[in-house]
Formats: C-alpha cells, structure tokens, sequence
C-alpha cells in the first residue's frame, strides 16, 4: 500500500455523479485481503470513509462511520461522497480554497445523514493505494455541537458586549482591579477604552471607600446583593449613581471572582432631588402656586396662594379658577390665553383676580401647559405674584413722568406722545392740527420783583385758566417756567385757530390777585398747522412754533404770529451752506490768493495780504463775500481761520526757501482771537515754521470785532507781540472808537477802509475821514494802509495826505502764491507819484475845494443827463472862505493870486447862471452850459494847483 499525491484525488471529490454507482467485485476483494488496510480502518473509533479518488463512490465505511450515518455497509457503498456533501460545488470550493491558504488539513463540510439530519464535519483525507488502486482515507469528525458552543459563546460576547448596563468581573477586596467590562461601562465611566477602565483599582471609583470594602465584605459573606445603591466617581471626576446587583463566583482554579451589572441611575437621583426640592419650593415659594385640572378645577396651592387670596387650602381646593375672576377681564381675553397655551405651552401676563374679600389685585401670572404622553394638556401650572403695590407705585411714577408737578399739566415727554397721535389722527379724518408756543410776557419781571414763590403760585392759577379754554381732545403742555405747548385737533381750516388763541391771549392777560398783590403779565404765541407741504415730525412742528413765538415777541408781545415757511426755509439753508462750507473744508477746497502792499513812494513791496478763496466743484472760484458771512458767528470759521493761518504761514516760509522775504497779514475774526486755544495754535504754527522771522507773520481784525472787548483784545494783541506777531485793525473808521479805544489798542498799523479810499475823489465826507484817520495815526504813532486803492489819482491823493502805503486793485488784484515773485519782479510804481510829499495842513482846503467842485459837477451831470437826484442848489465854497482867510494871507502878494480869483470868479458866473436856469426849468439851456463849467473848473484846478507844491495832486477826472 502506497501513497500517491493527493491534490488530484482531493479535486476529485468535488465532482457530483449523475447515475447510481456500482462497487466492481475486484475492488471488494482487495479490500477484504489487505489485512493492513482492515486493522487500520474497520478497528478504529472514528467514523471512516474510504472513496474511490476517480468517482467519489464510498467504497467502504467501518462501524463508527455506519453509526454516525446510519446506513449499512450496502446502503452506503451505494452513495458517492458528493451524495453526502450538502455544499454546492462553488462552496466546496471556496473550502478548499480557505484550507489551502490557512494550511489547514482538513476541510469543514455538512454531511446528510441517513434520517435527513445535516451535521457539520471537519473531514480529514488523504491518498492511499490498495490493490494497485488510489484511493482516498477520509476520517469524519462531528464538530455540530462544538460549533453550536462556539456560536453561544459569540452570541453571549456579543451579548456582553453589548448590554445597556455595565456588566463587568472584577476580583474581591478593596482594591480589586476589573477583569472584564463591557463597552456600557467603559461609557458609563467615561473611559478611553476597557484596557483603561481594566488599569483602574476598583476603589478610586467610589465616591466613598468605606462602601467599597463593605460591598466586598458583603458578597463574601452572602454570596449575592441585588440593587444596592451607590455613589461612584467617572474617571473624569463628574459624579455617577450606581444600582449594582452581583455575585460571588469560584472558578475552576479556586480564585473568587464577583460578577455583576450596574444600572446609571444618576438621572433618576437628580430627579428625585429635583423633586424634594420642587416640594420645598412649592411649599415655601413667596410666589402664589396653583396647579388646576385642564377644565379648570383646583387641585393644589401653596401657602403663598392662601396669603395672597386670603382663601384656606381646604376651601379653595375643587373649586375652578372663575372663582377667582375680577370682572376687569372679557371672555375674551381668557379665550386669548387659552388659545396661547395649546399653541405655545405658555402665557405670561398680568391678570387682575378677586380675593376672598372681594379686593382686586394685580398679579404678574405665568401658566404652563402640563400634556401626557400623547400630547394633550391634563392640567395647568400657575406662579403669580401680587404686583399691585408696584402697580400703584408704577402710576405714581407714571404720573411723575408725564404731568408737570406744579401746574398738573401735560410735561413735554406725554406731549411728544399725544402731538404724535394728533398728527396720526388728523391724516385719517382728513383735518388739520395747530401747534401753538405759548411764553408769559413779563414774567420774568414778576419773579425778580416778588419772588419765586409767587411766580409759581401765578403759574398754578394762569394754567387752570388757559386748561379750561380748551375743548374735548385738545392739549396744553407746560415744558418748562413760562413756556406752553397746545396742541389743538380737528380743525377744518388754520382761520378755526384764531378764536382760540384769542381766548388764551385773554386769560392770560386778565389780572391776578395773589394775597395782597396785584399781578398782570400777558402771552405771546406762536402757531403752526400739519399737516404741511414738507414732512415734517412733532418736534420741528414745536420749532416751528417757537420760532413764531419769538416774532410775536418782536411784533409787540401779547398777540399771537404764524409761523413763516419762507423764513424757516431761508434758515435751514443757511445751516446747508454752513454744512457745506464745512464739507468743502475737508475736501481741501479752498485757496489763498494774495494781494500785495506796496509803499507809494518808493516802490518798496512791504508784504502781502493773505485772501481766501473757495474753489467751489460747481460754481468756479468764489470771493470771499459769497460764503464768509454764512460763518459768521459758527464753529466752522475757527477751524476756517486756523486753515489760513496754517497755510498762509506755509506759503511764507516757503518764498524764504526761494530767497523773496516777503511779510504775510492774515485776517482773524474775533470768535477765533478770542477762542480758549488761540494762543497755543499759533505758537504751535510759529513752531512749525521756523524759518520764520518776528514781522514775517501779522493778524489783522476788523475795527468793530475789537471794540466789542477791547480789554480781552488788547491782552491777546500784547501776547501776540511777545511771539513777534504784530496786528493791524482792518477797515478802520468803520467802527464806534473813541481815542481811548485807540489809545488802549496796541495794534501798529490801522488799514484805512476801501470805502474811502475809493471815492475820496468824489466825496468831500471821505476826504475829511482819511484826513482824520491820517491825523489820528500821526497823533498816536500808528502806520496806516489804505485799501481799495484803484487809480492812480488816488495814490497821489494819499500821498498828498501823509498815507504812504497802500494795497489795491490799482496795484495788483491777489493772486496765487506761485505767481507773486514774478509779479514783484515787473512792479514799478507810477511815474506821477515820484517826489510827490505831503501838502502843508493850510492847503487842505485847497485840496478839499477840488474835491467838492469836482463831486458838485458830477451830481449837476447826473442831473442834467439822467435826471438822477434832485437838482444842486448853490453851495457854500470851503475855497471862498479859504481866500478870504487863509489864503489872502499866505498867497497874498503870490503873483497868481489874480489868477486864481479871476478863474474862480468866472467859474462862479457860470455856476449862478446854471442854477437860474434850473429854478426857471430851463433844462436845455442848462444843459448847454456843462462843457463850459467844466472847462471853467479844469482852469480853476490848474491854478489851484500851482498854489500848492508841484505836481501835489493830479487833476484828471
């Protein structure tokens, strides 16, 4: 008998046949006579097969492999191996295949039985060859219950394993480490993993140790405990209640072990806390509890219910809410609260309910649905607590609030709500509202006189007068002293509104006794109408009416004014242009141009004077007329002016770095002289300009801006000079000065308004002033400027007078900075003013007399050819009386003298002949005689002129 290999035999045993098989004679009989064969095979325990490796017919089964299949010899030599199989062949396989790659040898199959019973195999075979023949030994093991041990024993890991309950063995003691845990305890202690939970002494998760070794001592002795209770620890320190049931357990080495399951009760012991704590807040809650049956009827109160009700538990209990009802409240408004509980489970509101003594009082009450398992709400949840003091406090303050304490009227917080619900109301109703600011004429007088005591008990009797003029829904506001606000509806028409102002202007204007005095004082009212062209809100309304109050005021108190829509509309833009004058300023759109000063007589170009101009987006560069005023008396022209001077500053220091020293005057107005940081704005601009020099910067103020405090202004124009800052007063003699003011002022140069200047030629009054102004400078050391100069004659004339410098349009209009070094560059003064010296005082009147002819044939012309004016009538000549006195004195023996009175008595000829003319209403022949009289005063001015020194004046017209 020999071995052969066994991989075709084995392969051989998956093919199924498709007919009965037949066992040959000649295969049984060398079975029979191979008496090896039979001592290994029939005498064995295990059950046997032998198969033929070419067919799979069982050629041969022992006694064991009979038992276990329960066929006899015949029956199974009938049967090929496939025939037992219960594999399909694919799975037979996929076996085969397996216990190849597991090295495994053996294959597990599922044999039938001969009663129809399956059981798994485990079938060990391998080759043999008996009688020249290969066949295959197969040995048969019955694994059916081992595998079924096998399947419990995954089914009661996976059990384990899967429990809801911590199920863990654990050894006996205090210490006593896990032995195995399921994952519900690893969960439930809040482990990384069972190898962790398994590391931990079983100690260090008791809350109390003692319990630990009580709980040890207990299952040694009883062998069991079921539900105990105990307080445990997570492996994170939170807190964990445990009911532990277990037991004690010997295994078959003899070591105890205790095996057991613990339940996290943690959520039911809080609960249970909860509910001791929910009795003891029910029972001594300050607030009011009532829990009712969802039809209403009472189940439970608190002794916080009784006091508040004044009801006892017994009584109360069984009886339904509406016991409780105060009658304030509509079936609808207990409708509402039903409806919010089944939708939201909640109604929070104050209530008003009845006590047992019929009292009222008002609760703030919270109600809570309470619903069962399928939704539907079983009874109701009631916390109030008594509010009513809080209430009454509440309309105290309330009142407080809204009424003036003193006159019981409306305040301005409960007028601003009742305005807003007449301007609501009248849209609907189509009507209209007054507004109408009342003030006391006089009242203030009252108070001064007789005290405040008084004034308020006037106040007190003056509102209940003008309360009772009102009609239904009409309202008077006091918001403050002597100031009211009425507000007055459905008025079909404004004109409905003068009876009623009238009414208030009479009551108030009726005298008042007050002990012994007599007290009258009376109103002025502004009103106003909404609705409006223009949307406008109660609070512009109120502003509408003040300001209409303040015109009455003007108008002559004790009367009533309306309030002008064009005039507020001139106001608000006037606050636009501010608004944009401000914006422009950030935008950095305004510049400086600068004019230049020269001195008349030298040609010398002493500084320049900074001007500001506004580069406006739309209208192109604008003079500093069209926007400065708007400013006037705003925030806006301080932050203006610190611009200017900053830039002006800037401009100067850069022409030093060019090499032109070339002095700057800056305008400041009198806000932003007297502004609280003045002074340190400018030695902070000094400082970041140190190029410049004392001189290099001066300020120049309006005359009339430093009379209106001359102390203050005198002060800061002293500090000023400390910094080396000079100031000159601009437009001079426009304002009220006196010499004191002058004498008081320390300002260096005075600029001679532009006024003057400009028809000093044309008018003796100018004329007069510029000498004065010239005198006043000479008298008190001061340097003056003219402004405005334009022509030529008039540079002479202020040469004439003792005024050496000068800036103008007949010098150069300003400019910007870039261009002034090649401006001073072409300067050249005018030819006629060279040499040209002040006249002697007792030739003024010479000089004057020029003027005066010149200004008397102009209003004659204007006259004549345009009929402007009234006609001149003859006047007094300052040169008569000048050659009577003065000048028969000074140029008697002058050998022009008989010149000049010829010329002058020609000219006088033609004077009276014209104004004959004229009283006769002979205008054509007046006319006439113009061209003559002008020829006349031209021969009278040159010989004036030769009078006086050379070249002294110019005489063109």
């Amino acid at each position: 008998m020999t071995k052969p290999s066994a991989q075709p035999q084995l392969l051989a045993t998956a093919e199924r046949s498709e007919t009965s098989p037949s066992l040959p004679q000649q295969t049984l009989d060398a079975l029979n006579g191979d008496l090896l064969y039979q001592e290994m095979f029939h005498r064995n325990t295990a059950p046997k097969l032998l198969i033929d490796a070419d067919s799979g017919l069982i050629v041969d089964a022992n006694a064991a492999a009979l038992g276990f299949y329960g066929y006899t010899l015949d029956q199974i030599r009938c049967h090929r191996v496939q025939d037992l199989n219960q594999l399909s062949r694919s799975d037979v396989e996929a076996e085969m295949r397996r216990a190849r790659s597991e090295e495994r040898r053996y294959f597990e199959f599922q044999h039938k039985l001969a009663n129809g019973e399956v059981r798994d195999v485990q079938v060990y075979s391998g080759p043999i060859v008996i009688g020249g023949k290969q066949y295959l030994h197969s040995i048969i093991h019955d694994v059916t219950l081992a595998n079924q041990y096998r399947d419990h024993l995954k089914e009661y890991k996976h059990l384990f394993k899967a429990l809801p309950i911590g199920v863990y063995r654990n050894a006996p003691g205090a210490d006593g480490s896990f032995v195995e845990v399921n994952q519900a305890m690893v969960q439930m202690f809040r482990a990384d993993s069972a190898q962790t939970l398994i590391q931990q002494p079983v100690v260090k998760l008791y809350r109390n140790p003692e319990e630990r070794q009580q709980l040890s001592d207990d299952l040694i002795a009883a062998g069991e405990i079921h539900g105990r209770e105990i307080e445990l620890v997570r492996l994170d320190g939170t807190p964990l209640w445990g009911s532990v049931t277990a037991r004690k357990r010997v295994d078959p080495t003899g070591n105890v072990l205790f095996e057991g399951i613990i339940e996290d009760i943690t959520e039911r012991k809080l609960a249970e806390a909860s509910l001791r704590q929910s009795a003891s807040v029910f029972e001594h809650a300050k607030e009011g509890i009532l829990v009712t049956q969802a039809d209403g009827s009472i189940l439970d109160v608190n002794d916080a219910f009784c006091d508040i009700t004044g009801y006892q538990r017994k009584e109360i209990i069984g009886q339904n809410t509406s016991i409780l009802h105060s009658g304030r409240h509509d079936d609808a408004f207990y409708a509402t609260m039903r409806k919010t509980l089944e939708t939201d489970g909640q109604w929070h509101d104050e209530i008003w309910n009845r006590r047992k003594d019929g009292s009222v009082y008002a609760a703030m009450q919270t109600t809570s649905a309470v619903r069962n398992n399928q939704g539907k709400i079983i009874r109701y949840v009631s916390l109030f607590s008594d509010v009513t003091a809080l209430k009454e406090q509440q309309a105290q303050l309330e009142h407080i609030a809204h009424y003036d304490p003193l006159t019981k009227l409306p305040n301005r917080s409960l007028l601003s709500d009742r305005l807003h619900q007449a301007m609501t109301q009248c849209q609907r109703r189509n009507t209209q509202v007054a507004v109408a600011y009342l003030d006391l004429d006089g009242f203030k007088e009252v108070n001064d006189q007789f005290g405040h005591a008084l004034g308020d008990q006037l106040l007190s009797i003056l509102s209940q007068r003008l309360n009772r003029c009102l009609r239904e829904g009409d309202t008077l506001a006091r918001i403050g002293g002597d100031e009211f606000i009425g507000v007055f509806l459905d008025l079909e028409h404004p004109e409905e509104a003068t009876p009623v102002m009238e009414r208030l202007l009479d009551v108030v204007s009726v005298p008042v006794d007050i002990g012994n005095v007599t007290v009258k004082v009376s109103a002025s009212i502004g009103v106003t109408f909404f609705p409006q062209f223009t949307d406008v809100d109660g609070d512009q309304l109120i502003r509408q009416a003040d300001q209409a109050m303040y015109l009455a005021k003007q108008s002559g108190r004790n009367r009533f004014a309306l309030f002008d829509s064009e005039r507020d509309r001139a106001v608000r833009g006037h606050h636009e242009e501010i608004e944009h004058i401000r914006l422009a300023l950030a935008r950095e759109e305004f510049r400086l141009h600068y004019q230049p000063k020269v001195n008349l007589r030298t040609g010398q170009v002493i500084g320049v004077e900074a001007l500001i101009r506004w580069e406006h987006p739309e209208r192109g560069l604008l003079l500093p007329g069209t926007f400065l005023p708007a400013i006037a008396d705003d925030p806006v022209s301080v932050e203006l002016g610190r611009w200017v001077l900053e830039t002006a500053a800037t401009q100067a220091e850069r022409w030093i770095y060019e090499g032109l020293h070339l002095p700057v005057s800056v305008n400041v107005d009198n806000r932003q002289l007297c502004a609280p940081d003045f002074m340190e704005t400018l030695q902070q601009c000094l400082e970041r300009h140190p190029a410049l020099s004392p001189g290099d910067l001066e300020l120049e103020i309006l005359e009339t801006g430093a009379l209106e405090d001359v102390e203050e202004i005198s002060r800061i124009i002293t500090r000023c000079a400390d910094l080396g800052v000079e100031f000159a007063l601009d437009d001079f003699g426009t304002g009220y000065s006196t010499l004191t003011h002058l004498k008081r002022l320390p300002a260096k140069i005075l600029k001679i308004d532009q006024t003057f200047v400009r028809d000093m030629l044309d008018d003796p009054e100018d004329l007069t002033i510029l000498e004065g102004v010239q005198g006043l400078a000479d008298a008190f050391h001061r340097q003056t400027i003219a402004e405005g100069m334009e022509t030529t004659a008039q540079g002479a004339v202020l040469l004439s007078l003792g005024c050496h410098l000068a800036q103008g349009y007949g010098i150069a209009r300003p400019m910007p900075g870039d261009e002034i070094p090649g401006w001073i560059a072409r300067w050249r003064p005018d030819p006629s003013w060279n040499g040209r010296t002040r006249i002697n005082d007792d030739d003024l009147p010479i000089l004057f007399a020029i003027v005066e002819q010149r200004a008397w044939v102009r209003s004659l012309e204007a006259y004549l050819s345009e009929g402007l004016g009234n006609p001149p009538d003859s006047h007094a000549c300052r040169f008569d009386q000048w050659l009577e006195e003065t000048g028969e004195q000074r140029y008697g023996s002058h050998p022009i003298m008989s010149d000049l009175i010829s010329c002058h008595d020609h000219y006088h000829q033609i004077t009276d002949q014209i104004l004959s003319l004229l009283n006769r209403e002979h205008l054509a022949p007046a006319r006439g005689m113009v061209s003559p009289l002008r020829q006349s005063l031209d021969q009278l001015i040159s010989v004036m002129e030769r009078l006086i020194e050379p070249r002294a004046i110019d005489h063109s017209l």
